[in-house]
């Protein structure tokens, strides 16, 4: 099993837009290393929908937040990535859900986290940084067949305009806008498959980390 560096929690940051594939690489890591993952973007989205639904503050709600909110299928609609998008601007949110992330990734031997502010904000000392990114029309149509797939309903130039919009709220925001950390690992995904994307970030990782313990296997 994978162990941090001399005991120490191990922190990987995994950032990038809607359907770069950063997620699918930060599992895929976590696996590798033996390492938790956290999608945080889940976080944001649980606020969102709850806040939607009930009308209750989203403030209170980030600061009561229970892993176990996360569970929820419906989590991985769009309308939740929508209703996510628009309460991740609201900075009192954004604190709370800071302390939230930082005691699941202080459990040893550490985390993998992916979303849009974890090498600039939630952990800007993190040893290994990535920042996951593609052409929005790429990343557009693997969101449209991600629904499909599902057996949910979608129309691609829908997904495409909902992507652009969200886009310009995540990187438009005055707090934590979404922006590669300045020491973060950039990897263009437009044309590379997810095996391609995790060969370089476990070739940087074994560079930067060199003693930090694969899974066996």
């Amino acid at each position: 099993m994978t162990r941090g560096m001399a005991g120490r929690s191990v922190v990987i940051a995994v950032d990038g837009p809607a359907a770069s594939g950063k997620g699918t690489l930060a599992r895929r890591l976590a696996a590798h290393y033996g390492l938790r993952h956290l999608d945080t973007g889940l976080l944001y989205r649980a606020v969102g929908i709850k806040a939607a639904t009930s009308g209750q503050d989203p403030v209170q709600i980030a600061e009561n937040l229970e892993f176990s909110d996360l569970s929820d299928p419906g989590l991985r609609g769009d309308g939740a990535a929508q209703a996510g998008s628009k309460v991740a601007a609201i900075p009192e949110v954004r604190t709370a859900l800071r302390g939230v992330q930082h005691r699941f990734a202080a459990e040893p031997p550490g985390a993998v986290l992916d979303g849009r502010d974890i090498g600039t904000v939630v952990f800007p000392d993190a040893p290994v940084k990535f920042y996951i990114d593609a052409q929005l029309e790429d990343r557009a149509k693997r969101r449209h067949r991600e629904l499909l797939d599902r057996g949910q309903q979608s129309i691609y130039s829908r997904v495409l305009q909902d992507m652009r919009e969200r886009d310009a709220r995540d990187r438009g925001r005055t707090v934590a806008p979404l922006i590669p950390a300045k020491d973060a690992l950039r990897i263009d995904s437009s044309s590379l498959d997810a095996d391609a994307v995790f060969r370089q970030a476990v070739a940087y990782i074994d560079r930067v980390l060199p003693n930090l313990v694969k899974r066996s296997g």
